[in-house]
């Protein structure tokens, strides 16, 4: 029958995908900043805003639902992966010459 998903695979596939989503967003809304003249700081709290309303399902999942397990493993891949997205990404964008 049907076998469920390990814990690891669900984390993993969730933090590859914040990681790739929020990595490439970031880069290009710094790159859309510095030709506009945007404070970077606040493309960075607009990103810290979209993370928290990306994570927001987990979250409630975890405060309501019954089988809070599995959206403590979605949280903490999505969370983890976004983390490092935003950590890393204006790196690569002050390497591209944006910030």
């Amino acid at each position: 029958m049907w076998q469920a998903l390990p814990d690891e695979y669900v984390r993993a596939q969730l933090t590859v995908g914040a990681l790739v989503a929020f990595g490439v967003a970031r880069v290009i809304a710094g790159g859309i900043g510095a030709q506009r003249g945007w404070r970077i700081a606040s493309v960075t709290q607009w990103f810290i805003g979209a993370v928290a309303v990306f994570c927001l399902p987990q979250l409630l999942g975890l405060l309501f639902d019954v089988n809070t397990h599995t959206a403590f493993v979605e949280l903490q891949g999505k969370i983890v992966g976004a983390g490092v997205a935003l950590f890393c990404a204006p790196i690569v964008s002050h390497r591209l010459g944006y910030e």
